[in-house]
């Protein structure tokens, strides 16, 4: 009886520790154009301007979740790896929210558009001229990537 009730106990693990302690995860492409220029979002439902991206969907790789969110939002295919830069803490999203920042370098534009419903407009744009309104975890990150620098921990 001492057996069974540990294996029910073991099994039983994963499924307490993922309603007790959820974890999100999503993706964001810092993509380049090859002026130098990157590529930046601005959605319906939040303000300011992003890099393209959002949630990795149950049994989709990241990588897989940075081409699809890339092209539902611009209409861009990532074409050969984009590079991993960074793992982030997004406490603003919520305590155990984490982005993966890709760079990509290489893309080719499709026929597809964006949804006007989630997507306002998008554009690549200058590093050194950028909109007003982007949000200062892309220019952070922007920054970082630019300049070479570590990571820092937090989105």
């Amino acid at each position: 009886m001492k057996r069974l009730f540990h294996g029910a106990a073991k099994a039983a693990l994963p499924l307490i520790a993922r309603l007790t302690r959820p974890l999100t995860m999503g993706v964001r492409a810092m993509v380049f154009d090859a002026q130098g220029g990157i590529c930046l979002v601005r959605h319906s439902y939040v303000e300011g301007w992003h890099m393209p991206g959002g949630a990795i969907e149950p049994r989709e790789t990241a990588h897989a979740a940075l081409v699809r969110e890339v092209h539902e939002e611009t209409g861009l295919a990532l074409a050969g790896e984009a590079e991993l830069f960074g793992l982030y803490l997004n406490e603003r999203m919520a305590r155990r929210d984490h982005v993966a920042l890709y760079v990509a370098r290489a893309f080719t534009q499709t026929d597809h558009k964006p949804s006007r419903l989630e997507i306002r407009e998008f554009g690549f744009f200058a590093t050194d001229a950028l909109p007003a309104e982007t949000t200062e975890p892309t220019r952070r990150r922007l920054a970082e990537v630019l300049s070479g620098a570590r990571p820092a921990p937090l989105w």
